[in-house]
């Protein structure tokens, strides 16, 4: 009490002085009221850029000294520079109140002002702390493919509500942890906060069931994603796509649509082909005993032409099947031999998984032909490398077809048909 009587009396000085020279008393508290306030806010102003400077030098030389490079983030989000504003902060708080003494309403407007910026100040900090935080925990390798973002966002959604409260409180004096604004509180913010709080749930079952990572390769046909996930948000999740654009799909539609995750085959041993070829069924037919020995100079099928030849050729002795005609008892087909032959080319190519599954079926008959289908795995993932060996698979498979008198299956061109009208015509 002793000290604010001193305080007063020293910033009256001009006061006693104006009005000691001549000046009415509203006119010499009113001038002394300014210069006072001037002078008072010059001097934080000052004593905070000074501060500010000292502050953030001494945090940035430092986070220097140091191995973590946590305070470097600090440093990067203002940390220090928010820091230096709490002491100019609390400078006003305990002196500008000793000035305003005879005025109560400047008194109780700047008592106002002062608590709103500090409640600002303060949430201002705990932000940079969190941002500074979330940074950090996403150079370590454990954290890189969560999103860390969203808890972030949460946790300021929920600050700054707070904040909005007490704002409200010192502009208005009214008690907010009454029933009815508690419940009018909850109504505005669950109607304006709606997405938000879909996306926060959907974030935290995101993470927990772990359905998405940052890093992850998915397809959302609805979107039109296709490519990396970048960034996981509160709101929004971002996809760079293989064409460089982005695109943003709802955090919450991640759990309540269907969407295409590749993180499994990136961690399998292999990425997956399966494709077909299409062979005209008119070209099928049984081998010929002639037709097997040329064939026996294939090496991929030659010892199982020879061992199912004699196979076939022992079990048709034993039922006495009348070779004279072909179709009697068991025959090898020219599709058999090539499907075989193409099995063991993927057994020998260094470049399909061997761990992983294999196999070359024929699928049922179409009006295009009978599929002839290729199921086996890449061993290696990485795009380009994965379409050059497909390609590589089934150039050699396109190039192998006429050695097995087989034909595959094409649309005819323009040209066939004139060779065709022509051949007719002639």
């Amino acid at each position: 009490m002793f000290e604010d009587l001193e305080m007063q009396k020293f910033t009256n000085f001009l006061k006693d002085f104006l009005i000691d020279v001549g000046f009415p008393k509203f006119w010499a508290e009113t001038t002394n009221l300014f210069i006072t306030l001037s002078l008072i806010a010059v001097i934080a102003y000052l004593f905070d850029r000074i501060l500010r400077v000292v502050i953030v030098k001494l945090f940035y030389i430092f986070s220097l000294k140091t191995k973590t490079t946590f305070d470097d983030f600090l440093v990067k989000s203002n940390f220090p520079r928010y820091i230096a504003h709490v002491i100019p902060l609390f400078i006003l708080k305990f002196i500008v109140p000793v000035i305003l003494l005879e005025f109560p309403f400047l008194l109780k407007a700047f008592q106002a002002i002062i608590n709103i910026y500090g409640i600002i100040l303060i949430v201002k900090i705990i932000r940079s702390f969190l941002k500074s935080t979330q940074r950090y925990l996403m150079t370590k390798e454990r954290f890189m493919d969560k999103p860390l973002e969203s808890y972030v966002q949460v946790v300021m959604i929920f600050l700054w509500g707070m904040a909005i409260f007490f704002i409200i409180y010192q502009l208005t004096g009214r008690d907010i942890l009454s029933f009815a604004t508690l419940g009018a509180a909850s109504a505005v913010i669950l109607l304006i906060f709606k997405d938000t709080i879909l996306g926060f749930v959907a974030s935290i079952q995101v993470s927990v069931n772990d359905i998405v990572r940052i890093g992850d390769w998915i397809v959302y046909s609805k979107f039109g994603a296709d490519g990396t996930v970048t960034d996981i948000n509160l709101a929004t999740v971002r996809v760079q796509n293989w064409d460089n654009t982005f695109t943003t799909i709802p955090t919450y539609s991640l759990i309540s649509d269907s969407f295409q995750n590749w993180r499994g085959m990136q961690e399998s041993g292999g990425r997956r082909i399966k494709r077909a070829v299409f062979i005209k069924q008119n070209s099928i037919k049984f081998l010929t005993a002639e037709k097997i020995e040329e064939l026996k100079k294939i090496q991929l099928v030659k010892q199982y032409i020879e061992d199912k030849h004699t196979e076939i050729t022992l079990y048709n002795k034993e039922i006495g099947a009348d070779k004279s005609v072909l179709i009697n008892g068991i025959n090898l087909t020219n599709f058999g031999v090539f499907r075989k032959y193409i099995d063991t080319y993927l057994s020998k190519n260094s470049d399909v998984s061997k761990e992983l599954f294999s196999m070359v079926r024929q699928l049922a008959p179409t009006s295009q032909g009978i599929p002839l289908e290729i199921y086996c795995f890449s061993s290696n993932k990485e795009w380009a490398n994965y379409e050059a060996i497909m390609s590589d698979i089934f150039d050699h498979v396109i190039a192998s077809v006429p050695y097995f008198d087989l034909e595959i299956f094409e649309e005819p061109t323009g040209k066939d048909l004139n060779a065709f009208v022509e051949k007719v015509n002639s």
